[in-house]
């Protein structure tokens, strides 16, 4: 029987820029009973921006919790759930605009939510292309997510590097050193555009640890998705390697 629908949403404008950094340096945020998924041998996280539209809740929009922006950093793992290997994402920060999604999260599936003010655009250019910024305000300063977008979409490539980065459709939560939640993530495969001249300033010692400061310097690669419908299933608990269910 197919799990509950926890969510359900558009993610669009999806602004990803990824970084190559040391294997080490995300071992301590690995949820047990996964291991890293490397991209041709290289340990991967990506600062992901993106809008969250018509969003509901248990089939509920919510007030003022329907349309607002999405800052995250997120590594690349896979679980072997003792008949195929499953590959998600492991989400080291997440930052909105509204304290009450934090709440729900943070305390529903363990995730790493904060609420920050934000805001962001969509410029087009007189070059065909079009400028797409995110912005999060922290300690009174503006930090910001952006990079100039190709208008052609076209389909992911089976074996690229986009489909790496885009195809993970589990999520991962380390809830201690036994358990973790896992959930699945459902969407149509996204259609992609050029990215040229990403931008990436922040805070990144304050915001993200000083372990990523040397890092998340010069992206390793950036993509842009327009993305789709998105259903987050209700999570379910691993331990010692076994799934169990969560009952609402």
């Amino acid at each position: 029987m197919a799990k509950i629908k926890f969510l359900q949403a558009e993610w669009r404008d999806l602004l990803m820029l990824n970084y190559e950094v040391d294997a080490e340096v995300l071992k301590p945020y690995l949820p047990a009973y996964t291991e890293l998924d490397l991209w041709q041998g290289k340990a991967l996280v990506s600062m992901v921006g993106f809008m969250f539209l018509n969003t509901r809740v248990l089939g509920i929009k919510w007030p003022f919790h329907v349309n607002f922006e999405e800052v995250n950093l997120r590594f690349y793992v896979r679980y072997f759930d003792g008949s195929e290997w499953k590959r998600g994402a492991v989400f080291i920060s997440e930052i909105v605009p509204l304290a009450a999604i934090p709440i729900v999260a943070n305390n529903l599936y363990n995730e790493h939510y904060k609420a920050m003010p934000m805001r962001h655009s969509v410029i087009p250019t007189a070059d065909g292309r079009t400028e797409y910024t995110y912005e999060w305000k922290y300690k009174g300063n503006w930090n910001k997510l952006g990079a100039m977008i190709g208008n052609t979409f076209v389909p992911i490539e089976a074996g690229s590097a986009e489909e790496f980065i885009l195809e993970h459709y589990w999520g991962y939560n380390a809830i201690n050193g036994s358990t973790t939640l896992e959930y699945a993530v459902e969407h149509v495969p996204w259609q992609v555009a050029p990215v040229t001249n990403p931008v990436f300033e922040a805070d990144v010692a304050a915001l993200y640890g000083q372990a990523f400061v040397p890092y998340l310097q010069q992206p390793y690669s950036a993509f842009f998705a327009k993305g789709s419908d998105v259903v987050v299933r209700v999570a379910q608990k691993i331990r010692k390697g076994r799934e169990e269910s969560i009952v609402l």
